[in-house]
Protein backbone atom coordinates (compact mmCIF):
# COMPACT_ATOMS: atom_id res chain seq x y z
CA UNK A 1 0.00 0.00 0.00
CA UNK A 2 2.88 2.49 0.85
CA UNK A 3 4.28 1.89 -2.74
CA UNK A 4 1.22 2.85 -3.96
CA UNK A 5 0.52 5.40 -2.53
CA UNK A 6 3.83 6.97 -2.92
CA UNK A 7 3.21 6.54 -6.69
CA UNK A 8 -0.04 8.65 -6.48
CA UNK A 9 1.71 11.13 -4.43
CA UNK A 10 4.66 11.91 -7.26
CA UNK A 11 1.87 11.81 -9.45
CA UNK A 12 0.44 14.00 -9.02
CA UNK A 13 2.69 16.76 -7.47
CA UNK A 14 4.37 16.00 -10.82
CA UNK A 15 1.54 16.40 -12.38
CA UNK A 16 0.40 19.91 -11.11
CA UNK A 17 4.45 21.27 -11.67
CA UNK A 18 4.35 19.87 -15.53
CA UNK A 19 1.37 22.03 -16.25
CA UNK A 20 2.54 25.09 -14.26
CA UNK A 21 5.14 24.72 -16.38
CA UNK A 22 3.60 24.52 -19.83
CA UNK A 23 0.98 26.89 -19.08
CA UNK A 24 3.42 30.14 -17.37
CA UNK A 25 7.50 29.22 -17.84
CA UNK A 26 7.73 31.19 -21.04
CA UNK A 27 11.62 30.69 -21.39
CA UNK A 28 11.13 26.81 -21.44
CA UNK A 29 8.20 27.15 -24.34
CA UNK A 30 9.88 29.99 -26.40
CA UNK A 31 13.01 27.87 -26.52
CA UNK A 32 11.82 24.29 -26.82
CA UNK A 33 15.56 22.82 -26.70
CA UNK A 34 17.40 25.29 -24.62
CA UNK A 35 15.34 27.41 -22.80
CA UNK A 36 16.05 28.28 -18.51
CA UNK A 37 15.65 24.58 -17.76
CA UNK A 38 15.94 25.51 -13.59
CA UNK A 39 11.89 24.34 -13.11
CA UNK A 40 12.08 21.31 -15.49
CA UNK A 41 14.95 20.12 -13.53
CA UNK A 42 13.33 20.26 -10.30
CA UNK A 43 10.09 18.44 -11.44
CA UNK A 44 12.65 16.13 -14.01
CA UNK A 45 14.90 15.32 -10.48
CA UNK A 46 11.79 14.75 -8.47
CA UNK A 47 10.86 12.24 -10.79
CA UNK A 48 14.21 10.24 -11.86
CA UNK A 49 14.50 10.15 -7.51
CA UNK A 50 11.17 8.18 -8.01
CA UNK A 51 11.68 6.07 -10.54
CA UNK A 52 15.46 5.03 -9.42
CA UNK A 53 13.82 3.76 -6.14
CA UNK A 54 10.23 2.05 -8.25
CA UNK A 55 13.13 0.56 -10.13
CA UNK A 56 14.74 -1.02 -6.66
CA UNK A 57 11.75 -1.95 -5.56
CA UNK A 58 10.74 -3.49 -8.44
CA UNK A 59 14.08 -5.53 -8.87
CA UNK A 60 13.54 -6.33 -5.37
CA UNK A 61 10.42 -7.96 -5.00
CA UNK A 62 10.29 -8.62 -8.67
CA UNK A 63 8.05 -12.21 -8.33
CA UNK A 64 5.33 -10.01 -6.61
CA UNK A 65 5.44 -6.91 -8.74
CA UNK A 66 8.10 -7.57 -11.61
CA UNK A 67 7.62 -6.52 -14.87
CA UNK A 68 9.75 -6.08 -18.15
CA UNK A 69 7.93 -3.33 -19.55
CA UNK A 70 8.02 -0.74 -16.52
CA UNK A 71 11.37 -1.98 -16.32
CA UNK A 72 12.19 -1.17 -20.19
CA UNK A 73 10.02 2.56 -19.63
CA UNK A 74 11.77 3.67 -16.55
CA UNK A 75 14.84 3.25 -18.11
CA UNK A 76 14.06 4.62 -21.32
CA UNK A 77 13.01 7.86 -19.35
CA UNK A 78 15.96 7.63 -17.14
CA UNK A 79 18.43 8.00 -19.65
CA UNK A 80 16.53 10.75 -21.54
CA UNK A 81 16.56 12.87 -18.60
CA UNK A 82 20.51 12.17 -17.91
CA UNK A 83 20.91 14.69 -20.57
CA UNK A 84 18.21 17.05 -19.20
CA UNK A 85 19.67 17.41 -15.31
CA UNK A 86 23.24 16.92 -16.92
CA UNK A 87 22.85 19.41 -20.24
CA UNK A 88 20.12 21.67 -19.25
CA UNK A 89 18.73 20.31 -22.98
CA UNK A 90 15.05 19.78 -24.39
CA UNK A 91 13.34 21.28 -21.30
CA UNK A 92 10.25 21.85 -23.12
CA UNK A 93 9.86 18.03 -24.06
CA UNK A 94 11.50 16.35 -21.16
CA UNK A 95 8.76 18.32 -19.30
CA UNK A 96 5.90 17.28 -21.72
CA UNK A 97 6.42 14.11 -21.08
CA UNK A 98 5.69 14.18 -17.69
CA UNK A 99 2.09 14.75 -18.52
CA UNK A 100 1.54 10.84 -18.30
CA UNK A 101 1.78 10.84 -14.55
CA UNK A 102 -1.75 12.22 -14.48
CA UNK A 103 -2.89 8.35 -15.68
CA UNK A 104 -1.39 6.76 -12.41
CA UNK A 105 -3.45 7.94 -9.71
CA UNK A 106 -6.80 5.98 -12.05
CA UNK A 107 -3.86 2.64 -11.97
CA UNK A 108 -3.33 2.81 -8.59
CA UNK A 109 -6.71 3.30 -7.56
CA UNK A 110 -7.56 -0.23 -9.58
CA UNK A 111 -4.87 -1.56 -7.11
CA UNK A 112 -6.69 -0.29 -3.95
CA UNK A 113 -10.14 -1.57 -5.07
CA UNK A 114 -8.62 -4.81 -5.50
CA UNK A 115 -7.06 -5.09 -2.31
CA UNK A 116 -10.09 -3.35 -0.48
CA UNK A 117 -12.50 -6.46 -2.27
CA UNK A 118 -14.23 -4.62 -4.62
CA UNK A 119 -15.50 -6.73 -7.41
CA UNK A 120 -14.79 -5.30 -10.83
CA UNK A 121 -17.96 -4.82 -11.84
CA UNK A 122 -18.67 -2.54 -9.02
CA UNK A 123 -19.86 0.75 -9.95
CA UNK A 124 -16.78 2.87 -8.44
CA UNK A 125 -14.29 0.14 -10.41
CA UNK A 126 -16.17 0.71 -13.72
CA UNK A 127 -16.20 4.43 -12.90
CA UNK A 128 -12.31 4.35 -12.39
CA UNK A 129 -12.07 1.71 -15.02
CA UNK A 130 -13.69 4.41 -17.69
CA UNK A 131 -11.56 7.42 -15.80
CA UNK A 132 -8.52 5.53 -16.05
CA UNK A 133 -8.83 5.00 -20.04
CA UNK A 134 -10.15 8.17 -20.46
CA UNK A 135 -7.10 9.83 -19.25
CA UNK A 136 -4.62 7.59 -20.19
CA UNK A 137 -5.78 8.10 -23.75
CA UNK A 138 -5.72 11.76 -22.47
CA UNK A 139 -2.64 12.50 -21.25
CA UNK A 140 -0.55 9.66 -23.08
CA UNK A 141 -1.89 9.09 -26.40
CA UNK A 142 -3.89 12.23 -27.47
CA UNK A 143 -1.10 14.57 -26.65
CA UNK A 144 1.15 12.63 -29.23
CA UNK A 145 0.66 14.98 -32.47
CA UNK A 146 1.42 18.29 -29.76
CA UNK A 147 4.69 16.66 -29.01
CA UNK A 148 5.68 15.00 -32.42
CA UNK A 149 4.49 18.01 -34.29
CA UNK A 150 6.58 20.50 -31.92
CA UNK A 151 9.92 17.98 -32.11
CA UNK A 152 9.44 18.47 -36.12
CA UNK A 153 9.60 22.37 -35.75
CA UNK A 154 12.80 22.54 -34.05
CA UNK A 155 14.41 19.59 -36.35
CA UNK A 156 16.97 20.91 -38.47
CA UNK A 157 17.16 24.43 -36.80
CA UNK A 158 21.01 25.57 -35.17
CA UNK A 159 19.55 24.91 -31.90
CA UNK A 160 18.72 21.14 -32.55
CA UNK A 161 22.26 21.17 -33.92
CA UNK A 162 23.57 22.13 -30.66
CA UNK A 163 22.11 19.14 -29.04
CA UNK A 164 24.58 16.15 -28.81
CA UNK A 165 24.64 13.30 -30.64
CA UNK A 166 23.76 11.52 -27.94
CA UNK A 167 21.53 13.57 -26.64
CA UNK A 168 19.45 13.69 -29.84
CA UNK A 169 19.45 10.08 -29.65
CA UNK A 170 18.65 9.90 -26.25
CA UNK A 171 15.52 12.28 -27.17
CA UNK A 172 14.19 10.42 -30.17
CA UNK A 173 14.61 6.78 -29.29
CA UNK A 174 13.31 7.45 -25.89
CA UNK A 175 10.41 9.33 -27.08
CA UNK A 176 9.72 6.49 -29.77
CA UNK A 177 10.01 3.63 -26.92
CA UNK A 178 7.81 5.09 -24.43
CA UNK A 179 4.95 5.49 -27.44
CA UNK A 180 4.92 2.27 -28.63
CA UNK A 181 4.48 1.32 -25.06
CA UNK A 182 2.00 3.79 -24.32
CA UNK A 183 -0.18 2.57 -27.42
CA UNK A 184 0.34 -1.23 -25.97
CA UNK A 185 -1.06 -0.35 -22.63
CA UNK A 186 -3.70 1.85 -23.91
CA UNK A 187 -4.53 -1.31 -26.27
CA UNK A 188 -4.56 -3.74 -23.23
CA UNK A 189 -6.28 -0.90 -21.13
CA UNK A 190 -9.47 -0.41 -23.83
CA UNK A 191 -9.93 -3.77 -24.10
CA UNK A 192 -10.49 -3.96 -20.30
CA UNK A 193 -12.78 -1.18 -20.25
CA UNK A 194 -14.78 -2.74 -22.84
CA UNK A 195 -14.97 -6.23 -20.95
CA UNK A 196 -15.64 -5.04 -17.82
CA UNK A 197 -18.58 -2.71 -19.85
CA UNK A 198 -20.09 -5.07 -21.21
CA UNK A 199 -20.39 -7.83 -18.69
CA UNK A 200 -21.73 -5.35 -16.46
CA UNK A 201 -24.36 -4.50 -19.09
CA UNK A 202 -24.86 -8.02 -19.54
CA UNK A 203 -25.58 -8.70 -15.72
CA UNK A 204 -27.66 -5.77 -15.82
CA UNK A 205 -29.64 -6.87 -18.46
CA UNK A 206 -30.40 -10.24 -16.68
CA UNK A 207 -30.92 -8.74 -13.76
CA UNK A 208 -33.97 -7.04 -14.89
CA UNK A 209 -35.09 -9.91 -17.11
CA UNK A 210 -35.35 -12.32 -13.71
CA UNK A 211 -37.44 -8.75 -12.08
CA UNK A 212 -39.59 -9.15 -14.92
CA UNK A 213 -39.91 -12.96 -14.54
CA UNK A 214 -40.98 -12.40 -10.88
Amino acid sequence: MYYKTVSTFHAIVVGLFCLYILFFDEATNQDPVWGDPTLVKINVGITTGYLISDLLLIFYYWRAIGDKFFVVHHLAALYAYYFVLGQGMLPYFANFRLLAEFSTPCVNQRWFFEVLGYPKSSRLNIANGVLMAAVFFMVRIAVMPVYYSRMYSVYGTEAFYRVSFGGRSAWIFSSICLDIMNVMWMHKIACGCYKVLRSSQHVKSKAQENGKMN
